[in-house]
C-alpha cells in the first residue's frame, strides 16, 4: 500500500494521516514473508533499547505472533523488533510483515504510534523524546496532536514544548487533530466565540468552532468562561495586549472570578464518595439513577487510557463525537446546578 493510495482524504502534514494509518490502513495492508537477514534495525523508540526477557518471553510463545511492520525503502523494521529478535532466537528465515512505502519522517513517527497503542508501552521517557523529536519535525502540529501520537496528555505535551521553546522552531499557526490549521494566538477567535455563545448558548461546540476559527477544546473553555461571568481569554494570554488597554476597555470587561481548579481523579473519587453516602441521595428514585451516572463517569476517571485501547479502531471517531455531545450536556447539567441556588432551609 503506497503514500499516495493513502493520502486522501487525509492531510499528510497532519497526525490524522498517521493516526488513521495505525488504527485501519496498516491493518489493512497484504501480509508478506521476507527474509530476516534482509531487515535492518536502525532506530526504535524505545532509548534503553530492546529488552532481552521480553524477547526470551516471545520466543518461547506457541502462537503465531503479529506480523511486523517494515519501511519497504529501506527494509527497516518500524514495528516490531521485539518479535524479529525472537524469531531470530527461534533460527526463523522468514517472517511475516506488512510494508510501509511512505517517507522515513513518518516511519519514524509510526514507530512511536503503535508503540503506544499496542505490544509493550513505551516508558514516559520514551514518550517525552518522542514528542520532543515530533517538535522538531512537524513544529505545527497543535498539542493535542503530538500528544495523540505519543501517548501524553495534551498537559504534558504543552509543558515539554515550552521547555524546548528555545531550541524548536516557531510556527504562527497549529494543525490540529483534525487536519485544520488555527492561528496559535487564539485571542480574536475566543471573543468571537465568546460573541457567538451568547447570540446562540445551544449551538455546539463544533459549530462555534467551525465559525469562530478555534478548536472545539477552546471553545468549551470560553464557554466555561462565559457562564462564570469571566473574560473569555485568559489574563496571561492576553499578556502585553491587555496591559494595553485603556481605563474605558478595562471597565467593560467582565469581572474576574477565581477560575474552577482541575480535579484530579483521587479527588473527584473522594467527592463522589461523600455524595454516595448521603441518604438524601441514596434514598430516592432520581437520587440513585444520578449516582449510576456519576458511578460511570467515575470509572472513566480512574481507568480512561483502557477504555480508549478496547474500543475497536473503526469506532473511535464516532465514540470520540458522541462523548463530546454527551460532554457539552454534562457542563451546561453542572453550569444549571450552580446557576440555580438551594431552596431556603437546605
Amino acid at each position: 500500500m503506497t503514500a499516495e493510495q493513502l493520502e486522501r482524504p487525509y492531510t499528510r502534514s497532519s497526525s490524522e494521516y498517521l493516526l488513521a494509518l495505525r488504527d485501519k490502513s496498516l491493518n489493512d495492508a497484504p501480509v508478506e514473508l521476507a527474509h530476516l537477514d534482509e531487515l535492518h534495525v536502525t532506530h526504535t523508540p524505545r532509548m534503553g533499547g530492546v529488552d532481552t526477557e521480553y524477547i526470551r518471553a516471545l520466543a518461547e510463545v506457541e502462537s503465531e505472533l503479529p506480523p511486523i511492520l517494515v519501511h519497504r525503502p529501506t527494509m527497516r523494521v518500524v514495528d516490531g523488533v521485539h518479535r524479529l529478535r525472537a524469531a531470530q532466537a527461534n533460527g526463523q528465515i522468514f517472517i511475516k510483515v506488512r510494508y510501509f512505502d511512505g517517507d522515513t519522517t513518518d516511519a519514524d513517527l509510526l514507530a512511536v504510534a503503535l508503540n503506544v497503542s499496542h505490544g509493550r508501552p513505551l516508558s514516559l521517557e520514551d514518550r517525552a523524546a518522542a514528542a520532543e523529536r515530533i517538535f522538531a519535525s512537524h513544529p505545527e502540529w497543535s498539542d493535542r496532536a503530538v500528544a495523540a501520537v505519543a501517548g501524553l496528555s495534551a498537559r504534558k505535551v504543552s509543558e515539554i514544548r515550552q521547555n524546548s521553546a528555545g531550541t524548536l522552531l516557531q510556527s504562527d499557526r497549529r494543525i490540529g487533530l483534525d487536519g485544520r490549521s488555527r492561528p496559535v494566538d487564539s485571542t480574536h477567535g475566543r471573543e468571537l466565540a465568546s460573541e457567538l455563545i451568547k447570540q446562540n448558548p445551544a449551538a455546539s461546540l463544533r459549530t462555534i468552532a467551525r465559525q469562530a476559527g478555534i478548536s472545539p477544546a477552546t471553545v468549551a473553555d470560553v464557554r466555561s468562561r462565559v457562564m462564570r461571568g469571566e473574560d473569555p481569554v485568559p489574563s496571561r494570554q492576553r499578556g502585553h495586549a491587555a496591559a494595553q488597554r485603556s481605563p474605558q476597555q478595562s471597565a467593560c470587561r467582565p469581572p474576574q472570578q477565581r477560575p474552577v481548579v482541575t480535579r484530579s481523579p483521587a479527588e473527584l473519587g473522594s467527592i463522589f464518595d461523600t455524595l454516595r453516602r448521603d441518604p438524601s441521595m441514596r434514598l430516592n428514585e432520581m437520587g440513585r439513577h444520578i449516582l449510576r451516572m456519576l458511578d460511570a463517569a467515575a470509572l472513566v476517571a480512574r481507568d480512561r487510557q483502557r477504555f480508549v485501547e478496547s474500543v475497536p479502531a473503526h469506532c473511535k471517531n464516532q465514540m470520540s463525537e458522541l462523548v463530546h455531545g454527551y460532554a457539552e450536556i454534562w457542563e451546561t447539567f453542572a453550569h444549571d446546578l450552580k446557576s440555580q441556588p438551594a431552596p431556603e432551609g437546605a
